[in-house]
């Protein structure tokens, strides 16, 4: 859903700008389509993190968290390694590992109440 709105101001922006707009096909951009500066976007980053009072992360660490709870709610690592860009799924599960064995865990007790309302 934030996707998608994000998507609607960005074409908005594109409207109004006319011919000036520089189209690059961005997620996140200035509002000529160009790409934002990173330290911009760090100092933003940062200050957002301050005014909603979280615990202080770096960016990159929102990847990594999403990638670790889509593999801790049980979707699929290839798919997960598709959204990432990874060239395979061998990247994705080498650096994100330290979620499976809850996993394990997991699984293993629903194949125990499995087999137990069989019985």
């Amino acid at each position: 859903m934030v996707l998608k709105k994000q998507k609607t101001q960005v074409i908005k922006e594109k409207l109004s700008c006319g011919p000036e707009y520089v189209d690059h096909d961005l997620v996140i951009c200035t509002s000529k389509g160009t790409p934002v500066n990173p330290e911009n976007l760090k100092r933003t980053f940062q200050r957002l993190i301050k005014e909603a009072g979280v615990q202080p992360i770096r960016f990159h660490d929102l990847r990594h968290t999403h990638a670790t709870m889509l593999l801790a709610s049980g979707k699929q690592a290839k798919v997960i390694s598709e959204r990432l860009g990874h060239s395979n799924i061998k990247t994705t599960l080498d650096i994100y590992s330290h979620v499976l064995p809850n996993m394990q865990e997991e699984t293993a007790h629903q194949i125990d109440a499995l087999l137990t309302k069989s019985n």
